[in-house]
């Protein structure tokens, strides 16, 4: 074949001179993508020509294996990327490398021009090829295509206004990208960096990837979450966990999907067993790596899911998610949001499943993660349904400390005249234990949910019934609660003078820091509680309150007397004297400040100390 000495140069589109402009020119850390990038065409056009092979019976050199090769030279700073697929003619050269992305690099100058970085635009409009001009100082890609009577051509850039295009000779059809690499980034010449960021990106293109002369493919190929379920073993899946996040501690559970419908998505996703990230973590962010036809199109893809499953982790590939969307960054789309229906119901199914048949695993997945399913419950109202089954609550019946309860297990012990589920906030299980809010509950054999996260005060909101049974606090005072299964007898109460004298008191040394002082027949072993005077669920944040305002206020409450208590009595017998009144007070500020650590409402609990030293000298006094 005679080769013509006058390349013909031809000019860029004006949209693509101010873009090769801005690449050249940019700096920024990640321009391994470039290579990605590469990889990428060379896998679409291998996938081109594999397609065409089923139709066509005319293919130039249709014996030859399907692959792609690299290889670096550091002497010379140059990159070599070969495949053996659909080739070009020389008007396909022209169209492809000088005029394809005329649109897509318009879109792209446009972003730009709104604020966003050149490296996270990359491959969304079309314009990953030129992304090698970030390291490039000249490229020079070669093609001989797959029709027996097409001649080779080379297409020349150095990343300036103008390109050439030359007849060439080629022996194989195929593509071949020779790279003289910038200075700085003739580490991209190096093999160690070549397979570095094809482990990276490219580990699961479907051909193989030569580096170098080596005649082992240098990436996987087989994408383990492409495989049917009943293949996958557990030495195969906890290894490519350890692979995905250096987590050397099996992960809880893992979660397969493949689907056709509504998208086509392939998925492998875990638990981990924990849910901090250790310090050698390959995963530094929350998301789930995006894949398309095998390439990886996004590191961290945080939409894929709720952010109250943002602990998964794991690989989504899905064909469906156009390429021409992103290879860097997947914007929303109708795709993206039907891909991420279908992860969320098979993650809360496959939950479901393992609350079901595996307790103890489940056990240990909410100790680690139940905050977060909780957070969903409380911001995702759309969520509500589907979660609520997966909730677990300590309770008061005995072994409570220790074992978790659901919903479904609460209304299956309730007693038939019950027409609501009880449960009680505190700071701790064993701190609530001691509640005066729970007399009547543990004197009548009911079942109290305990709720001793932070984070319960605001799931509340989304929690307003179960079964058609709503939800209320023990510490409403307008509670109606069953009848009693049975009287019996009490200490006698408080005669009514002394008693309305003792409320006076209390009220006298309280000020405005109660809302009211009154008797109760709620309480049975303690003396006074503290209840709200405001029945709507807004006290509940009163605890969250206390821990987030610098300045917090203890809000008013009522106080709640037991006129059978002895210390009730003895109280309001010294009042009746006129015993002591200084130690009447002390008390009555003891009992008060006492019931607010109960509630988790004292600011301060040290203040205590110098009041409870004075009430054991008293009582030890002769």
């Amino acid at each position: 074949m005679t080769v013509s000495p006058d390349p013909e140069a031809r000019t860029f589109r004006a949209e693509i001179r101010q873009l090769l402009h801005i690449l050249v020119h940019s700096l920024y850390t990640d321009r391994e993508i470039f290579l990605r990038e590469l990889i990428s065409n060379a896998s679409d056009a291998l996938n081109r020509l594999q397609f065409l092979m089923l139709t066509e019976r005319e293919v130039r050199d249709p014996d030859l294996e399907l692959a792609i090769r690299i290889k670096g030279d550091p002497e010379t700073r140059t990159l070599t990327i070969s495949d053996s697929g659909l080739g070009m003619l020389r008007d396909e050269l022209i169209e492809n490398l000088g005029t394809i992305a005329h649109s897509g690099a318009a879109a792209f100058l446009q972003s730009l021009q709104e604020g966003q970085k050149v490296s996270d635009l990359i491959g969304q409009f079309g314009v990953g090829f030129y992304s090698v001009f970030m390291v490039a100082e000249e490229v020079r890609v070669t093609s001989l295509s797959y029709r027996p009577d097409a001649a080779a051509y080379t297409w020349v850039a150095t990343g300036g206004d103008d390109y050439t295009v030359e007849p060439a000779e080629r022996a194989e059809r195929g593509t071949t990208l020779q790279i003289k690499l910038k200075e700085d980034a003739k580490e991209f010449a190096e093999l160690w960096r070549l397979r570095d960021v094809v482990h990276k990106h490219s580990d699961f293109v479907s051909y193989p990837i030569y580096l170098g002369d080596e005649s082992q493919a240098a990436n996987r190929q087989t994408a383990l979450w492409r495989e049917a379920s009943h293949k996958i073993t557990d030495e195969a899946a906890n290894d490519f966990y350890k692979q995905l996040t250096l987590d050397f501690d099996p992960p809880l559970a893992r979660i397969h999907l493949n689907t056709d419908a509504p998208v086509q998505i392939s998925a492998l996703l875990f638990i981990p067993a924990k849910p901090d990230r250790g310090l050698f973590s390959l995963r530094k962010e929350t998301g789930l790596k995006l894949y398309s036809r095998k390439i990886l199109i996004q590191e961290y893809a945080k939409d894929l899911l709720p952010n109250y499953l943002r602990f998964i982790e794991g690989v989504v590939e899905s064909e469906d998610v156009p390429l021409s969307v992103s290879r860097e960054t997947a914007q929303t789309s109708r795709v993206m949001e039907r891909i991420k229906n279908a992860l969320t119901h098979k993650v809360i199914d496959s939950l479901k499943e393992l609350a079901a048949k595996q307790a103890d695993n489940y056990t240990k997945f909410w100790k680690a993660y139940g905050l977060f399913l909780k957070e969903g419950l409380a911001t995702d109202p759309q969520a509500r349904e589907r979660l609520t089954p997966l909730l677990r609550f300590h309770s008061s019946q005995p072994g409570g400390d220790e074992s978790l309860a659901s919903l479904a297990d609460y209304a299956g012990r309730m007693r038939p005249e019950q027409r609501a589920i009880y449960y009680i906030l505190g700071d701790d299980v064993r701190s609530v234990a001691h509640s005066p809010h729970l007399d009547y509950f543990r004197k009548e054999k009911l079942e109290v949910l305990c709720l001793v996260d932070p984070l319960d005060s605001f799931m509340l909101a989304g929690l307003q019934s179960y079964e058609g049974y709503p939800l209320k606090s023990v510490d409403d005072p307008a509670l109606e609660l069953p009848r009693p299964a049975a009287e019996e007898d009490q200490a006698e109460a408080v005669p009514s003078g002394e008693f309305d004298a003792l409320v006076a008191r209390f009220k006298e040394q309280l000020g405005d820091r109660i809302a009211d002082v009154r008797a109760t027949d709620r309480l049975v072993d303690n003396a006074l509680r503290l209840v709200s005077p405001d029945t709507s669920r807004g006290h509940e944040m009163d605890r969250v309150r206390r821990m987030l305002e610098k300045d917090f206020t203890v809000p008013q409450k009522v106080v709640e007397l037991n006129r059978h208590h002895p210390l009730i009595k003895n109280l309001a017998g010294r009042v009746a004297s006129g015993d002591n009144p200084e130690l009447v007070n002390t008390v009555i500020e003891q009992l008060y400040e006492s019931a607010l650590l109960v509630e988790g409402l004292l600011p301060n609990p040290a203040s205590m100390v110098g009041r409870i030293q004075k009430l054991m000298e008293e009582a030890t006094r002769r």
